[in-house]
């Protein structure tokens, strides 16, 4: 081989340093890139759902959760709380929810997909107060016919434990019921309901 043949070792070396350098500068190019697909805090509050785990919820216990800056209630109801709810059919105003603040899966009896499991934004629909829950043992403070809920404080509306709105109370419609889904049987998606979206 002449020595015009010969691969230039000065030569070999650029390709190889210029091929390295390429390689590392494409691959911090793609991290950002990679990245903007999961969506940022900002849009988290803004809106992007949220998974929520409820395995750890006991029977009678709520978890607040926040989407959109609103708290988002949770609450694993028990045997007597699904009970209390059909007793109030008479004392609420819009027992079967007809207006139209859930979703249509959560149009029925208790206002969820599940019956044990309340989905709702806990945000009063008066004046944006936080409600507060109050249980059946709370008669002497809510009334004799109490059977337990949520009480808002501000100006006195109150929620049966499926989020209706007693007769008579400030606030005009029901809880809002989030856009939800369950992934599995402990993982709650809020703020998407489109399976496979």
């Amino acid at each position: 081989m002449s020595d015009a043949q010969k691969p230039d070792a000065t030569r070999r070396n650029l390709i190889v340093a210029t091929a390295v350098v390429g390689s590392a500068a494409g691959a911090g190019a793609a991290v950002p890139f990679v990245a903007s697909w999961f969506p940022s805090e900002r849009a988290k509050a803004a809106g992007a759902p949220i998974e929520v785990d409820i395995s750890k919820l006991s029977p009678g216990e709520l978890g607040i959760y926040e989407w959109r800056g609103k708290p988002v209630w949770v609450f694993r109801r028990d045997k007597s709380m699904l009970d209390a709810i059909k007793k109030t059919d008479t004392k609420v105003s819009d027992p079967q929810s007809e207006q139209p603040n859930q979703p249509l899966y959560a149009k029925n009896e208790f206002r969820s997909i599940k019956e044990e499991v309340m989905v709702v934004v806990g945000v009063c629909t008066h004046l944006g107060c936080s409600p507060k829950e109050k249980g059946a043992e709370a008669k002497a403070e809510m009334g004799a016919d109490w059977d337990g809920g949520f009480y808002c404080p501000c100006h006195g509306s109150k929620f049966d434990f499926a989020g209706r709105v007693y007769k008579g109370a400030p606030a005009p419609t029901n809880l809002e019921v989030p856009p939800h889904m369950y992934l599995s049987d402990n993982k709650i998606l809020i703020g998407d309901d489109k399976k496979g979206a």
